[in-house]
């Protein structure tokens, strides 16, 4: 099947193309999204990430639908903080910092409830969930492997935040040669402001770093996949 042309895609059509494309979805966790977990007690407003729940999991489906491959990644550290630096580590109030007692268990460590993606976003068997360290999907991870042995060159990058842990996917994505595409309403900030001007500078410059483009055109090329591989 040829590449699909998202014609709405900032700042040019993104062609999509079928059997290269996968749905990275970064760090929709507990711990940021809820009330009472560590995003809340740095003084966020979690609503502000709880509206893309809704269009991301309508994306997520229209991804399984189309067969193309779905991804998650948690940002969380080892229970002896290891893995943690201490410039991260030191991070925040000193009673709610990584490693320390939260509403859902241990701030940010691997195994805990709040570590683990919210429900409606879950994945489902067969699907690949990377557990970084770091800002970066790629940084001390297996994303690469993974990618490169499913024949991947381009990523549909959803999930939290738009500013910190997208923006750094992407980049360090962009380092590589993948192209990627930011879903505008599938990714959020607790700041306006930087979801805007995060999402401005992916595509600024003829697309320094990638492009952008609404769920709603993502979905209806997906669905052009899925009538063409039914056909």
């Amino acid at each position: 099947m040829t590449a699909i042309a998202i014609t709405s895609a900032t700042p040019t059509p993104f062609s999509l193309a079928p059997g290269a494309t996968a749905l990275i979805v970064i760090d929709m966790q507990r711990d940021f999204l809820l009330p009472g977990g560590f995003g809340e007690s740095l003084g966020n407003d979690v609503g502000m990430l709880q509206k893309v729940v809704a269009p991301l999991a309508d994306l997520i489906a229209a991804a399984r639908t189309a067969g193309v491959p779905v991804i998650h990644t948690r940002e969380g550290h080892r229970p002896d903080l290891s893995d943690c630096p201490p410039a991260k580590l030191l991070r925040g109030s000193p009673s709610q910092r990584i490693g320390d007692p939260g509403r859902f268990g241990r701030i940010l460590i691997q195994g805990e409830y709040g570590h683990d993606i919210v429900d409606e976003l879950a994945p489902i068997p067969g699907e690949v969930v990377i557990d970084k360290p770091g800002k970066g999907a790629f940084y001390a991870t297996e994303l690469q492997s993974v990618l490169a042995d499913a024949g991947i060159t381009q990523l549909l990058v959803t999930g939290v935040t738009t500013e910190v842990c997208v923006h750094t996917t992407v980049r360090e994505a962009n380092d590589r040669g993948y192209e990627c595409l930011v879903v505008s309403d599938c990714v959020g900030s607790y700041f306006p402001e930087f979801q805007r001007v995060g999402l401005d500078m992916i595509s600024a410059q003829g697309g320094i770093f990638g492009w952008v483009a609404p769920s709603s055109a993502v979905i209806d090329c997906l669905a052009t996949f899925h009538t063409s591989k039914s056909a």
